[in-house]
């Protein structure tokens, strides 16, 4: 048998599961929202927040307003700084292409100058050895297998730079020239080669022996 919801068992009328307690009462209109009383009409802005009340399109509140552009004077003003800086720069580029390209050239011509002093060192030391085979050849010892050394010696040489000069008939140049005697005659206008005792030899412009001869004089004038 099921009790009777108004017995005395329950005297507040409740149903079973629900907690006990004084009965809640319907809360008047508009008391959820502070300010209000609920007679605003539909639409209202009493109570909503600032930025509802704001215009549309207009900045939020609180944003960072952007800064006003300089004057033009200002934007010419940091224009020539920059062309200015870029000149220098340029400038500077320029100064340093300069000193490398003169720094290569003394670099090459230092480098030639170590190799042709190289040169001229063993070439030297062989200037003997070329005299002895310009005497045997003058003597008519030079023949056979001799002659074919003696030739692939001077071809050699050759190939290196080294060039022969001096030879009879020649006008005396004390550059290339050594005087070792002197002598008259009446057959020559200028001082002029007569016997060449040894041979000179060059390296391009560069003298590495000055040939050695004899030279002979024009005659005196007649007082």
């Amino acid at each position: 048998m099921t009790e009777n919801a108004e017995s005395p068992d329950n005297p507040e009328n409740t149903t079973p599961g629900m907690p006990r307690g004084p009965q809640a009462t319907a809360a008047p209109e508009g008391a959820g929202f502070p300010g209000t009383t609920g007679d605003e009409p539909q639409g209202s802005t009493v109570g909503t927040p600032a930025d509802a009340q704001q215009e549309p399109g207009a900045p939020a509140t609180g944003e960072a307003e952007r800064p006003e552009e300089g004057p033009a004077g200002a934007v010419d003003a940091d224009l020539a700084i920059a062309q200015s800086a870029v000149a220098a720069l340029t400038d500077d580029l320029k100064r340093l292409q300069a000193e490398y390209v003169n720094y290569k050239r003394r670099v090459d011509r230092d480098r030639d100058l170590v190799r042709q002093n190289a040169v001229v060192s063993v070439l030297s030391a062989l200037l003997p050895v070329l005299d002895d085979l310009d005497r045997a050849r003058e003597h008519g010892e030079l023949e056979g297998g001799f002659k074919a050394v003696a030739d692939s010696l001077e071809r050699i040489v050759a190939a290196q730079g080294l060039v022969k000069f001096g030879r009879r008939g020649d006008e005396f140049d004390p550059r290339f020239h050594e005087a070792l005697m002197h002598s008259h005659s009446p057959d020559v206008t200028t001082t002029t080669c007569q016997d060449i005792v040894t041979a000179g030899y060059q390296i391009g412009e560069r003298v590495v022996r000055p040939a050695r001869v004899s030279v002979v004089d024009p005659e005196p004038a007649a007082e």
